[in-house]
């Protein structure tokens, strides 16, 4: 069976061009791999920072900051690539800008944290722009009844990128823990291969990745600003008629919140709870990408089957155990388990979100639709790890009550879906198309 099967694409979508797009995920997955999971997260806190009592709330501070531009200036953005069917060339423009914001990581060291604060909120901003983007994508090239799949594929192979990324920043850092070498010295260099996996996989994607849109009526050859944000408010208006797709970014911004305590701070409470070392808590992230692909590619089969909503609550129930073990866990053996469930329902939950945003998002409206979800994911990114910083502030650095904390986000996403009619928000969809 083909890799891509024809007969989940819509027609005229060759299998070369599923194939590109998925190569973006592959491509971009390193940055959240690397940067904000196992490395540069904890290199903050610990020799930036200097492991001052501030470092993590730092830490999540600057990510807010870059979730905040995020949130303020996506759905604009997507709305101006709707207009103009301009998708892939703001694509290119905002990959170039995250690798050279990653490529400066590498000039971060001890105290340098204007620096590592300024690279962060620039190289985050522009990978949130880039993901919002290219799942824009992802309704012109499945038939609704396969968005699940499509997605699956899509997630599960950008967590083999994330793999290659680690898999290399791993080698190095262990050759040069062998050699004696400070953390100064081996965390630079891993900022570079990251940078340099991202660039050269998204290759693929532009070669291969078509742009279907057209420009849309009283669309300006200027800046476009003036109609892209009328276009918004026209959305905006029009909200009760998408009442469904408003539930659900209500539901994503809250399990996401939880998502994002995971990604920016997992191996920050890996060291500081359980004593994990650099070495061990990048094979623990290791570990977590291969669950991650797993989940991703394993249940969007299985949310085509039952169903995106039923399949979206299993996984936030999963989160919620997840965050149990982690609690409990005094040693490394049960704090592994919780990794690996965690890496099943991370892959899973961000393909189904990605897939339900698809089938609500109305055909000319798409990049903007994205852009609303992205701006709904940015608010988790703040309220999330910036929570746990507080709980970790007020507490004198108890991470297990943070962690426990971030229970609760799982659990209001669940409350939150209950009300999401999936055939509703599909027919509003297409009335407006």
């Amino acid at each position: 069976m083909a890799l891509f099967p024809q007969d989940a694409l819509n027609d005229g979508v060759r299998r070369s061009e599923v194939f590109g797009w998925a190569m973006y995920d592959f491509a971009n997955s390193g940055y959240t791999t690397v940067v904000l999971t196992a490395v540069f997260n904890s290199y903050f806190v610990g020799v930036v920072a200097q492991g001052a009592s501030w470092g993590t709330l730092a830490w999540t501070l600057t990510l807010a900051l870059s979730s905040l531009l995020v949130m303020i200036t996506m759905p604009a953005l997507g709305a101006y690539a709707d207009l103009h069917a301009s998708k892939k060339r703001l694509l290119a423009i905002t990959t170039a800008g995250c690798i050279v914001a990653t490529l400066a990581l590498a000039f971060v060291g001890r105290g340098d944290v204007a620096l590592a604060v300024v690279a962060i909120v620039l190289s985050n901003t522009f990978y949130s722009y880039g993901e919002s983007l290219t799942a824009a994508f992802l309704p012109e090239l499945a038939k609704p009844n396969a968005l699940g799949r499509v997605s699956g594929w899509g997630w599960s192979f950008g967590y083999f990128g994330g793999m290659l990324s680690l898999g290399l920043s791993l080698a190095w850092v262990l050759a040069a823990q062998a050699r004696g070498e400070p953390a100064t010295s081996f965390v630079p260099v891993t900022m570079l291969i990251t940078a340099g996996v991202y660039g050269v996989a998204s290759l693929a994607t532009f070669v291969l990745l078509g742009e279907r849109a057209v420009p849309q009526a009283g669309a300006s050859g200027g800046s476009g600003i003036v109609e892209s944000l009328r276009q918004l408010g026209a959305t905006w208006q029009r909200a009760r008629l998408y009442r469904d797709f408003g539930w659900m970014l209500a539901c994503g911004a809250c399990y996401q919140a939880g998502i994002s305590v995971v990604i920016a701070l997992a191996a920050v409470y890996a060291e500081q709870v359980l004593g994990f070392k650099q070495a061990q808590t990048m094979m623990l992230v290791f570990l977590v990408n291969i669950a991650a692909a797993l989940g991703a590619f394993g249940f969007g089969y299985w949310q085509d089957r039952i169903g995106a909503k039923p399949a979206l609550a299993l996984t936030l129930a999963g989160w919620i155990l997840m965050t149990l073990l982690a609690v409990l866990a005094t040693g490394p053996g049960l704090f592994w388990v919780a990794a690996v469930i965690a890496g099943l329902c991370m892959g899973s939950s961000q393909s189904t979100g990605r897939a339900m945003v698809g089938l609500f998002a109305p055909a000319p409206q798409r990049a903007e639709f994205f852009g609303l979800w992205t701006f709904a994911t940015r608010v988790s990114a703040i309220v999330g790890p910036v929570t746990y910083g507080v709980v970790t502030l007020l507490t004198g650095g108890n991470h297990r009550l943070a962690i426990l904390s971030t229970a609760l986000f799982f659990v209001g996403g669940l409350v939150l879906l209950l009300p999401v009619n999936v055939g509703r928000g599909m027919s509003a969809a297409k009335a407006t198309a």
